[in-house]
């Protein structure tokens, strides 16, 4: 015969064995019944990393039925009022511009990639060589303006910043601070498009100036120190001058001189995420923490994508497969944390 006692040891332990498996099953999904609102930038060199961070969350139980394309000014708003939970595509110091804004409900997490995301202008070689471009400065001089003026207006043609990018502040403040308003016509309609027209401008022998940042597809089909050639500014201008003395930087391949004034600080590429949303959610937290992406294969994947492999889906799988090991230490990581 049973005692009480003895019979209450036996429904403990029935108990226990009973909720365990749904423990273990909370622990591996902490995600699960939760739909994350991800945005990413409308430049689409960023968005492969945003799909690879899409398909961890999934990893961790999360449903990310789609990622938003969004400009700057409103993805920052919209994950301040929790509109939108996060993206990766956050450029740390040049987005320090939409600080006031996102930090009254978001906050940085981890990076992406940090250093090593530069930004600066480029000029075709062979005009290097013929006029001896060092700086936008020389785009005062009239030979110059006129070898660059692809539409006939006089001034030399750069292309610039589509509106509400963050590069588009500061190729602005550039232009007023060294008075090129009467000699540089900033091309701001979209970036890929401009591009593909210099490129091909390029490939037919005219000359070419134009602003980028790294990873991207355009310093793959242009290579800095062969096609081209990264240009300094006559100095550092910057609407935030803390960040003046990361605006030259070492050992820049295909800068006219070294160190290189590019007029730019060096960028981290950092996850910007609404505040309850982390609070709530630590899994993802600890994932954005421990995830690093190298700028290498961020390059080799824009490549490919200029190329005609438009699957970033696939693209970002297979880089998961790849690093299996990190991943999985980085999902461990990540539902230990829930």
């Amino acid at each position: 015969m049973f005692s009480l006692k003895n019979t209450l040891a036996s429904l403990s332990a029935i108990a226990l064995l009973g909720t365990a498996p749904v423990a273990a099953i909370a622990q591996d999904n902490p995600g699960e019944g939760v739909t994350v609102n991800m945005a990413q930038a409308t430049w689409d060199t960023g968005w492969f990393h945003a799909e690879i961070y899409r398909q961890l969350l999934e990893e961790l139980g999360y449903e990310v039925p789609q990622i938003t394309t969004l400009d700057n000014p409103p993805f920052y708003q919209s994950v301040a009022q929790g509109d939108m939970d996060l993206w990766v595509n956050g450029w740390f110091p040049l987005h320090n511009t939409y600080e006031d804004t996102y930090s009254q409900g978001a906050e940085l997490v981890g990076a992406v990639a940090e250093g090593g995301a530069l930004e600066g202008y480029l000029v075709n070689s062979s005009a290097i060589e013929e006029f001896g471009i060092t700086s936008l400065e020389d785009f005062k001089r009239d030979e110059v303006k006129e070898a660059f003026d692809r539409n006939g207006d006089g001034l030399a043609d750069l292309v610039a910043c589509p509106p509400g990018w963050g590069c588009e502040i500061n190729i602005e403040h550039h232009l007023d601070a060294y008075d090129l308003r009467d000699h540089i016509n900033p091309i701001k309609a979209g970036y890929a498009a401009s591009m593909a027209d210099a490129v091909a401008a390029y490939e037919s022998g005219e000359n070419i100036l134009f602003y980028t940042w790294t990873p991207n597809w355009t310093v793959n089909e242009l290579v800095p120190g062969e096609d081209v050639m990264w240009i300094e500014v006559p100095e550092v201008d910057l609407p935030d001058m803390s960040l003046a003395d990361a605006a030259t930087i070492e050992g820049v391949e295909g800068c006219v001189n070294d160190p290189c004034m590019l007029g730019f600080p060096a960028n981290d590429i950092v996850p910007v995420v609404n505040s309850e949303f982390l609070g709530e959610n630590p899994a993802v937290g600890a994932l954005l923490e421990a995830v690093e992406i190298p700028l290498g294969d961020i390059f080799a994947q824009n490549a490919a994508m200029n190329a005609g492999d438009d699957d970033i889906e696939a693209q970002a799988a297979q880089w998961i497969e790849d690093n299996r090991d990190a991943v999985d230490g980085w999902l461990e990581g990540a539902r230990a944390a829930s």
